[in-house]
């Protein structure tokens, strides 16, 4: 159990790395949306479990989950910039959590979507890396703005 635990942390930090390196973001969408699971671990005020949206870091790991309730979702590539500004903003205002490189198990991380972006802001800056935003001066700006709404 916690060998497995820390597996999902490691693939989670190899995430982080990689999406900060290559600028791209993998969803899984069909006509209706983007894929969906119930989250394992988290409940909402209500005790159901909270929905967590699935982003992979290559678009093979995307398309491997590819089936069973899945099996009509295609990978979608998305740009890093538009993941952090629109995406993990728009998930957290929706109370969704994001969810990072499960397996064709469907297990995964899963993790608050300002906390993910505050990893990836972080990950940004260990690697010198600045992204062009629309909403934002920079990812200082960005990340004193996050901070500020988790205080």
């Amino acid at each position: 159990m916690i060998q497995d635990i820390l597996q999902l942390q490691q693939r989670h930090e190899e995430f982080i790395k990689k999406i900060c390196k290559t600028e791209k973001v993998y969803g899984l969408e069909n006509q209706v949306g983007f894929a969906t699971l119930d989250s394992a671990n988290y409940e909402d005020e209500n005790g159901k479990s909270m929905p967590v949206m699935c982003f992979w870091s290559d678009r093979n790991g995307a398309r491997a989950c590819a089936k069973d309730k899945w099996k009509s979702y295609e990978p979608s590539e998305i740009q890093l910039a538009e993941f952090i500004e629109e995406w993990c903003v728009g998930m957290y205002n929706e109370g969704l959590l994001a969810g990072t490189d499960f397996d064709e198990n469907k297990l995964g991380n899963e993790i608050d979507a300002l906390e993910l972006l505050l990893e990836i802001a972080t990950e940004l800056q260990s690697q010198n890396k600045e992204l062009q935003f629309k909403k934002f001066e920079n990812l200082s700006d960005l990340e004193e703005q996050i901070r500020e709404i988790l205080e």
